[in-house]
């Protein structure tokens, strides 16, 4: 995430625009992150099919 956050602010320092990286299931890292922290919480028998694949990722 420290990577990712330095691109962005290099990026606004030269007036571009920052384009992160997708995954598969088309989040960013950091978005991966933030909705996979419930998967610690629930036993893998409840997780819906969207945290499975996140799991996988």
């Amino acid at each position: 995430m420290d990577i990712e956050n330095q691109s962005i602010l290099q990026a606004k320092c030269k007036n571009e625009t920052y384009t992160p990286q997708l995954l598969t299931n088309g989040d960013t890292v950091k978005q991966l992150l933030a909705r996979s922290r419930y998967l610690l919480y629930k036993s893998r028998e409840k997780w819906t099919i969207n945290q499975e694949e996140r799991a996988r990722l």
